[in-house]
């Protein structure tokens, strides 16, 4: 077969899979045609002969197969080509294309297998189903079936992890012990979790569901003493932080906060740059994952009396973080720095609001933030923490 027989009828067909024909919605007959000059700009320069001859040769064959009809100038020169919408089954053959309904169908067989996996393939997969009855692609399918099922594969399990796992062991534990396949994907899976779930940050996202390449670390400074394995630290007579592997979290036999106060903190350069008397501060790296959970609550289960706060993000992503941080340890943090005043003080340093800041702040409009989600959407900005550490 010659290029030029499959680019004509891949291109009647891309139209007709466009149509109302094809999905059924059509109220009256439909033809599908395209020009030639268009699908073949040069087809009409008189220099380029040979070119217009084997198209011409391409034609003749397909409409001799009943394929296409022509419409032809008063010259003879071939104008349009239109499909032959009762030949679609030996015209899909030919070419070796799979018809789009086949697609779709096996498409929506996947979307309903995984729809009651989780919120976040509900989600997605209420949506996907959607796009395809109206006629439109399914987002994150690249035509490779094995692909796409993995990708829900891994949303489907990844909320499920709930001890710190290397990506390797990951794939293995999901692809029945390959562990390549989950790297070559990931990309695609944390962006549908992005869209379709809720996370301040789609770079952080593998590592707040505890997928990660190598171990995490648990950041501290400030006012505490820390025992692990019997060897007592004293954070307070440091000039910094220290870092404690998420491997040697279980040997932490106590937690002695000798400040006034514990204060998470959202942003790695804000902690860096952190520095108040009689705190005792964590890096907290947004969504908190299982480790820097079970961290905090064995703090609060020795140090209780002592107030708690968090220092994020004055934007939709840094108090949902605040929030998700109380519901997930059972301690009633309080914000630190995350109201009006602390954004008009820095109104220089704001930036404006995305679509997708909006639409979270209107969903916080009954929360104790809502007078700052209001000035925000009114005044169109938000601030990072970074822009704090300037001044």
């Amino acid at each position: 077969m010659t290029i030029h027989k499959k680019q004509i009828l891949n291109c009647l067909l891309d139209k007709y899979e466009r149509s109302k024909s094809f999905t059924g919605d059509n109220k009256r007959s439909q033809s599908f045609s395209v020009k030639l000059i268009k699908l073949f700009p040069k087809y009409g320069d008189e220099a380029e002969y040979d070119l217009y001859i084997s198209i011409n040769e391409a034609i003749a064959e397909l409409e001799r197969c009943e394929y296409i009809s022509l419409l032809k100038k008063k010259n003879g020169v071939i104008e349009s080509v239109t499909l032959n919408t009762h030949k679609l089954n030996e015209i899909y053959a030919f070419i070796s294309r799979t018809p789009k309904s086949d697609t779709n169908e096996r498409l929506l067989h996947l979307l309903t297998m995984y729809a009651n996996k989780n919120v976040v393939l509900a989600g997605y997969c209420q949506s996907q189903i959607e796009r395809l009855q109206s006629n439109k692609k399914a987002e994150y399918f690249d035509g490779d079936f094995t692909e796409y099922e993995n990708i829900l594969k891994a949303v489907s399990e990844i909320f499920d992890i709930h001890e710190e796992t290397y990506i390797r062991d990951f794939s293995v534990k999901v692809y029945h012990g390959d562990s390549k396949v989950f790297e070559k994907i990931k990309h695609k899976v944390t962006r549908l979790l992005f869209q379709y779930g809720d996370f301040p940050q789609e770079e952080t996202i593998l590592e707040d569901l505890n997928i990660v390449k190598n171990p995490g670390h648990v950041y501290i400074k400030g006012c505490g003493i820390i025992t692990i394995s019997g060897q007592v630290i004293d954070l307070s007579v440091m000039n910094g932080d220290i870092a404690i592997s998420s491997v040697l979290l279980k040997s932490i036999d106590k937690i002695e906060i000798t400040g006034s106060r514990v204060i998470t903190i959202e942003n790695l350069t804000t902690f860096n740059y952190f520095s108040q008397p009689d705190t005792f501060a964590l890096y907290l790296g947004g969504y908190h994952n299982s480790h820097r959970r079970n961290f905090i609550r064995k703090i609060y289960e020795q140090n209780p009396k002592i107030p708690y706060y968090h220092y994020g993000d004055i934007d939709a992503g840094g108090f949902y973080i605040l929030l998700h941080l109380r519901e997930k340890t059972g301690i009633r943090f309080v914000p630190y720095q995350m109201d009006t005043d602390t954004l008009r003080q820095h109104s220089a340093y704001t930036k404006p609001l995305t679509d997708h800041d909006r639409k979270r702040l209107k969903n916080l409009m009954d929360s104790e933030f809502s007078d700052t989600a209001t000035y925000m959407l009114e005044h169109n900005c938000k601030l990072e923490q970074e822009a704090l550490d300037i001044e």
